[in-house]
C-alpha cells in the first residue's frame, strides 16, 4: 500500500445562507462542511515538532469561512466551486474531497449533500484558471 496523507475536516457547520424558499418549504437551519484534502505524507511524518514541517491549514479554513459569510447564495454547488478553488490555491494540495449538506430537508428530518472529488489534475486545472483570472 502506498503512503497517503490525508487531512480531514468534519462537520464544519458553515456560516451561510443559501437559497430561495417558500412559506411551505423546509429551510435548513445548518449546512455542514466536509473537507478532505490529499498532501504529500512528508508534511505528516516529519522529523521535528515545528509549524514549518507541516501544511498550516488554518489560513484555508478562514478562507472558507469568509467565502461562506461573503453573500447569500443560491446554490450549494458555487459555493462549493469557490471552496474548491479556494483549495486549489494552495499547490501542497494534491486533491480534495469536499461534500456540504444541508439540514433537515424534507418534514423537519434528514441531510442533503452534494459531494465533490477533484484530484491532481482538476486541482492542475483549477490553478491555471485562477492564474488567468488574475
Amino acid at each position: 500500500m502506498p503512503r497517503l496523507a490525508r487531512i480531514e475536516l468534519r462537520d464544519l457547520h458553515l456560516p451561510v445562507s443559501i437559497g430561495t424558499y417558500g412559506p411551505s418549504d423546509v429551510v435548513p437551519d445548518s449546512h455542514i462542511l466536509e473537507l478532505t484534502l490529499a498532501i504529500a505524507p512528508d508534511l505528516v511524518q516529519i522529523a521535528a515538532d515545528d509549524m514549518v514541517n507541516v501544511f498550516d491549514y488554518d489560513p484555508l479554513i478562514a478562507k472558507i469561512a469568509e467565502i461562506a459569510r461573503s453573500r447569500t447564495f443560491e446554490t450549494q454547488e458555487y459555493l462549493m466551486t469557490l471552496i474548491s478553488q479556494a483549495c486549489a490555491a494552495y499547490d501542497v494540495i494534491e486533491a480534495v474531497e469536499l461534500c456540504l449538506r444541508k439540514s433537515p430537508v424534507l418534514g423537519g428530518t434528514g441531510s442533503l449533500g452534494v459531494r465533490l472529488v477533484l484530484g491532481a489534475e482538476d486541482l492542475a486545472a483549477l490553478r491555471d484558471q485562477n492564474r488567468v483570472a488574475q
